[in-house]
C-alpha cells in the first residue's frame, strides 16, 4: 500500500494542525494506521470506517500471533481508538469498533531510580574544562531537578520567544528570574515545573558560555560543537559517558533521572498529587507506581534495620 486512505491522512493532518501532536507522536500514530490499513486491505477491506469490533478483535490477535509485545499492541490499538473517535466526532462512524478490544495483560516492570547518593554524586560533579562540559552539567541537573522527558529537555529554549513576524512562538523555554521551566509535553498539555537553585546556577554557567557555540541556533537552550539544537542521542550518549566516568556501574539515561526525582520527591513529601503535577502525568493512575518504589525502599531499610528481620549467619 503506497499510502493511507483519504480518513486516515485527514485525522493526521488534524492531529498536526489543531492538536498539535509532536513529530514523534505523528511517525508512531502514521505507522499504526498504516499497519491497520494493511490488514484491512489484506482482509478486503477498502474503507476503514466498515471495520467492525469483531474485524479489530482479529486483527489484535494476528499482530499478537507475530510476535507484537502486550506493550506495543496496547499502543497501537489506542492510536486506532484515538482515529476513529474522532470519526465518530465527524459522524463518519457510529460506533468505535475499537473501543472493548484489550491488549493481552503485560507484566508492569517498575521504572528504575538512582539511590539518593548515586543521584546526587552524579549531578554534582565538578564540570571539567570548556564550554560542553558546562553544557553537560545544567543538562544533567536540569533533568534531575526537574524530572523532564528527553523530548521536553532538547524543546527548550533558552527564554521565551513571541511570535511576532515569522518568528514562531516557544512551547518550552526556561524562566531563569522566577526559577520555573514552562514545558510543553504529551499531548500539547503545557505545565510549570520549579527550578532548583543548583540547577539554576548551572544553568546561568551555560547561557554564560552558550553565545561561544550557538552560531546556527538561536533560539535553542542545548546546542552542540557546531551550533544546533542538541540531538536526543547527543544527551544520551553524554549522560552514559558522565556514568561511566564516574564509575557509577549502571546504566544512566534521561529518563532515569526523571524517575529518580519522582521517586525521591514522593520519599521526603509522600505527595503523590504534587509529584503527578511535577511528571505531567495526564492521570495519577501511572503516578502511582512511584509508590511501590517507595515500597520497595522502605522495605530494604526494614530488612536491613529491623533486629527481626535480619536473617541469622
Amino acid at each position: 500500500m503506497s499510502g493511507l486512505p483519504a480518513p486516515a491522512e485527514a485525522f493526521l493532518q488534524d492531529c498536526r494542525t489543531l492538536r498539535r501532536m509532536s513529530a514523534a507522536t505523528l511517525i508512531a500514530y502514521r505507522r499504526d494506521l498504516t499497519e491497520l490499513a494493511q490488514l484491512a486491505a489484506a482482509a478486503q477491506e477498502a474503507d476503514l470506517r466498515a471495520l467492525t469490533q469483531a474485524d479489530v478483535r482479529r486483527f489484535a490477535a494476528r499482530l499478537h500471533g507475530r510476535g507484537l509485545s502486550p506493550a506495543s499492541l496496547a499502543r497501537l490499538l489506542s492510536a486506532w481508538r484515538s482515529f476513529y473517535r474522532w470519526l465518530g466526532q465527524r459522524q463518519e462512524v457510529t460506533v468505535n469498533p475499537v473501543v472493548g478490544v484489550r491488549a493481552p495483560r503485560r507484566e508492569r516492570r517498575l521504572p528504575k531510580a538512582l539511590p539518593v547518593d548515586q543521584a546526587v554524586r552524579l549531578v554534582s560533579q565538578a564540570p571539567q574544562d570548556g564550554a560542553l562540559a558546562l553544557r553537560d552539567k545544567a543538562m544533567v541537573e536540569l533533568l534531575y531537578s526537574s524530572g523532564l522527558r528527553l523530548a521536553e529537555l532538547v524543546s527548550l529554549d533558552w527564554r521565551a520567544f513571541g511570535a511576532e513576524g515569522r518568528q514562531a512562538a516557544s512551547v518550552s523555554w526556561i524562566d531563569l528570574p522566577q526559577r520555573e521551566v514552562v514545558v510543553t509535553g504529551k499531548g500539547g498539555r503545557q505545565r510549570q515545573v520549579p527550578l532548583g537553585a543548583a540547577a539554576a546556577q548551572a544553568l546561568q554557567s551555560w547561557l554564560a558560555v552558550r553565545g561561544t557555540l550557538a552560531r546556527t541556533e538561536p533560539r535553542a537552550l542545548f546546542v552542540s560543537a557546531r551550533g544546533t539544537r542538541l540531538a536526543p542521542r547527543s544527551v544520551q550518549q553524554r549522560l552514559e559517558q558522565l556514568a561511566r566516568r564516574l564509575g557509577l556501574g549502571v546504566h544512566v539515561h534521561p529518563h532515569v533521572l526523571r524517575h529518580s526525582m519522582a521517586s525521591h520527591v514522593l520519599q521526603s513529601s509522600g505527595d503523590l498529587r504534587a509529584v503527578q503535577e511535577l511528571l505531567g502525568h495526564a492521570n495519577i493512575s501511572t503516578t502511582q507506581i512511584y509508590t511501590q518504589l517507595d515500597w520497595q525502599h522502605l522495605a530494604k531499610v526494614y530488612d536491613a534495620a529491623h533486629p527481626r528481620a535480619r536473617r541469622k549467619a
